[in-house]
């Protein structure tokens, strides 16, 4: 695909539902993302995840996406100590977790350790430019290569894990015109989020693009709104309590029956006991 110019569709999923329907509407690549610490978790960052829990998400999701290739990202704290702790966590995220690929975030310094995992056989997706499990040491959620030196510096980021090893990377809060530029100086294809058209991909979190929350909660400016799951799955579940409290449902098409003669044979037999 990357050969040929086709974009690449990326998608987050965090369970079996989530991963059933990225799955079925033909993604190419089904992410099983560290956002499920707020999305599936109600963390306040994806900081708080723990590996544990990611192999959970991962096995659940797995069993559900049956044609798209399957990343599990690799939480904060299980791969920043040493490659070799890297290459343990990419094992059990691989044989535990069921999937086909890893993702870690970091540029050059995290070169080493991507080597380590991609040098074992394992395929490792990168992520360089706004990196949220560093958000405290980038002074929060904020654009990446606004600056030439800046813009330079993630360019040397998405080099060093495509030398190490990544068959693609993300690219996460950058420019359109940099990435565009970071993109054509690559050999691998960049999965853009928040990066503009120019990448070879995009990724979005699932429960952003379809709607899947409640009105006035905070989505970032790159976030397409594609459904409103929320509104219809008020509707519904609005529409069942309603029906449940008038006694509309379950209606007699929701019931099982019972043979006349059997029923008048039970109703006997209570009227002639004494509970």
């Amino acid at each position: 695909m990357y050969k040929k110019g086709e974009p690449i569709t990326v998608l987050t999923a965090h369970d079996f539902p989530s991963g059933h329907v990225a799955d079925a509407a033909g993604m190419e690549i089904v992410l099983v993302g560290d956002s499920l610490a707020m999305v599936a978790m109600g963390m306040e960052d994806t900081s708080e995840v723990l590996l544990e829990e990611m192999l959970l998400h991962c096995r659940s999701v797995a069993r559900a996406a049956k044609t798209a290739f399957i990343i599990g990202d690799l939480p904060m704290g299980s791969y920043e100590i040493a490659p070799e702790q890297a290459l343990e966590s990419a094992i059990r995220v691989i044989k535990e977790g069921r999937v086909h690929g890893v993702k870690l975030e970091g540029g050059i310094e995290m070169a080493s350790t991507i080597k380590k995992i991609t040098t074992a056989g394992i395929p490792v997706l990168g992520h360089v430019g706004l990196t949220p499990q560093r958000q405290n040491s980038l002074g929060g959620f904020r654009v990446q290569g606004k600056t030439s030196a800046s813009a330079m510096k993630v360019l040397e980021d998405a080099l060093a894990v495509q030398e190490a090893g990544c068959f693609a990377t993300v690219l996460e809060a950058v420019p359109a015109e940099v990435a565009a530029l970071i993109t054509n100086k690559l050999s691998i294809p960049t999965i853009g989020i928040g990066a503009g058209n120019g990448c070879s991909g995009q990724v979005l979190v699932q429960v952003d693009m379809t709607g899947n929350f409640p009105p006035g909660r905070f989505i970032p400016k790159f976030v397409k709104k594609y459904g409103d799951v929320w509104s219809e799955s008020m509707r519904a579940i609005e529409a069942y309590k309603d029906e449940t409290k008038s006694r509309a449902y379950p209606a007699p098409e929701h019931t099982y029956p019972i043979p006349k003669a059997e029923l008048e044979a039970f109703e006997r037999i209570l009227d002639a006991k004494d509970f």
